[in-house]
């Protein structure tokens, strides 16, 4: 039994000065007044009066690269990083080895998952041009939703016929998440820049070749097919301005629309390609300054329903090379909450917007069963963040087995100190409990 005295905790709109106690895996009691004696004498208790404490942050949309790529990063490490960032729950994505595009292959994966995760997870169940029927069969209760690839990107995963689209929206029973880029617009662009540059095309064309245009293309498309058949969609990682274009301004409760940003796409811009090369080589590209105004200024409206990161590592030196050669992919869990706080320091968003983009939202979107909020009877999964405290990330606190981050050398101005998972105390200012496990997270049909 825990009780986490005298927070400032965030949740559900509010900001206000309470106690919380923890018994077993759940939210048992908050204290608005004073805790009675009897509990202060049996729980143990955390001095949180100058932290914040807010639920933990639900990551919608990684790459933990498990099971296929053991040199990158599998669940073990990755969940690491995600705790150490006060994130207590993923959602990973199907491009593995093999693809999680079949019912057993999403077996196995979770008990992957089960066997090495330190936080909550689910898995996605990935599309591809004749698989409906395995789509078809999968548990609204325990899978999360349909990846749908309408670019190409690490593990090709592309769907490109247009019956097949069109079937996947009609008929998925599950929430469909898209990556929505053009390939028809991408493959015009690489030729354009192949013919001047021929192998060498400097890095800083990736925005170019993985354009706006071609990420609005494929952004309306996915809108219009989701309005024609009132599916459930979600449009993963916005990041142009001109795609806001497509989003209702209203509250998440009347959506069935949602869009998401990662914090790559509000951090960095075209000009950091000078600096930080291919680090900053993701799909969808990075892109102007312009756009990345856009999307901060839009955190405080409802056009932006979720902030996630899309949590890609590779190998440093699968950076290496050329823009065609260097891969595409940011290694981010771990960092997520610590950026965005530095853009509440900034006035670009409100702490209490922080939580419910990352926590309110992807919980509301994904019907998570009784996670994302602080209230009595849910699930423990809460995160304490000292709101002051200065700190500098460099390689050495970098926990996913990548062993590189392009955030090293951020100067953070507070700092995750606890993180609780089921009622768990699975980090205690830098020290992790890996011997705990997460648990499948559970979704209301």
């Amino acid at each position: 039994m825990y009780l986490i005295k005298d927070a400032h905790i965030v949740n559900e709109g509010r900001v206000f000065k309470a106690s919380v106690l923890i018994k077993d895996d759940k939210i048992d009691s908050i204290f608005k007044a004073d805790v009675p004696e009897s509990i202060i004498q049996s729980a143990e208790l955390i001095d949180a009066s100058d932290c914040w404490l807010m639920p933990g942050i639900i990551d919608d949309h990684v790459h933990f690269r498990d099971p296929g790529f053991p040199e990158k990063a599998d669940f073990y490490s990755e969940t690491c990083a995600a705790i150490a960032g006060g994130v207590t729950s993923v959602m990973d994505m199907p491009n593995t080895n093999p693809q999680t595009t079949s019912i057993h292959n999403w077996e196995d994966k979770m008990n992957i998952a089960s066997d090495k995760s330190l936080c909550n997870y689910a898995l996605y169940l990935g599309a591809t041009n004749d698989n409906l029927s395995d789509l078809l069969q999968a548990d609204p209760t325990k899978v999360c939703g349909i990846k749908l690839f309408l670019g190409s990107s690490t593990g090709n995963m592309l769907v490109e016929k247009k019956d097949a689209i069109e079937n996947i929206f009609a008929k998925s029973p599950l929430l469909i998440a898209v990556h929505a880029e053009d390939e028809e617009i991408i493959q015009k662009n690489r030729l354009h820049f192949t013919n001047l540059y021929a192998d060498k095309i400097p890095i800083e064309f990736h925005t170019s070749i993985r354009s706006a245009e071609a990420c609005f293309k494929a952004s309306a498309m996915a809108v219009e097919l989701a309005h024609k058949y009132n599916s459930r969609l979600h449009l993963a990682h916005i990041s142009t301005e001109k795609e806001l274009a497509l989003f209702k301004n209203k509250s998440i409760d009347k959506k069935r629309i949602s869009s998401e940003v990662c914090v790559n796409y509000l951090w960095f811009s075209y000009k950091d390609y000078e600096k930080y090369g291919a680090k900053i080589k993701c799909n969808p590209s990075i892109k102007t300054e312009t756009d990345k105004c856009a999307l901060l200024n839009a955190l405080s409206s409802d056009k932006i329903d979720v902030i996630a990161t899309d949590h890609a590592p590779h190998l440093l030196s699968e950076k290496n090379g050329y823009c065609m050669q260097a891969v595409s992919g940011i290694p981010s869990v771990q960092f997520s909450l610590p950026l965005m706080m530095e853009f509440v320091k900034r006035g670009n968003i409100s702490i209490e917007q922080l939580v419910t983009k990352m926590c309110h939202n992807p919980a509301k979107i994904f019907n998570i069963e009784k996670r994302g909020f602080i209230r009595k009877g849910y699930k423990a999964d809460l995160t304490i963040v000292r709101r002051k405290e200065l700190w500098r990330a460099d390689q050495s606190c970098v926990l996913s087995k990548c062993a590189w981050s392009p955030y090293e050398g951020v100067e953070f101005t507070t700092k995750v100190a606890y993180t609780f998972v089921n009622g768990r105390k699975v980090f205690d200012n830098g020290k992790m409990s890996n011997t705990l496990r997460g648990e499948a997270l559970c979704f209301n049909a």
